[in-house]
């Protein structure tokens, strides 16, 4: 079986580890993101999943940003 996706194996199929339980999937002002849960309080970027190409050139949704739960009005859980 041959699967075309933009996703790592490592998503589609992931492996018991611990790494993988910190990440989460939110959206984030409309625009769904996986991120890296760093501490009770902020998370790290680290896809950006829409199909927007505007949301890639936004600087608040690109890979690395932090965004602060405190500061985030438009944060949602998938």
């Amino acid at each position: 079986m041959i699967l075309y996706t933009m996703m790592p194996q490592e998503l589609i199929f992931p492996s018991e580890t611990e790494a993988f339980s910190k990440q989460q999937l939110i959206n984030y002002q409309g625009v769904p993101l996986l991120v890296d849960m760093m501490d009770p309080q902020n998370v790290q970027v680290i896809r950006v999943l829409s199909s927007d190409p505007q949301h890639f050139l936004d600087d608040r949704f690109c890979p690395g940003a932090k965004i602060s739960f405190s500061n985030s009005e438009g944060l949602s859980a998938f």
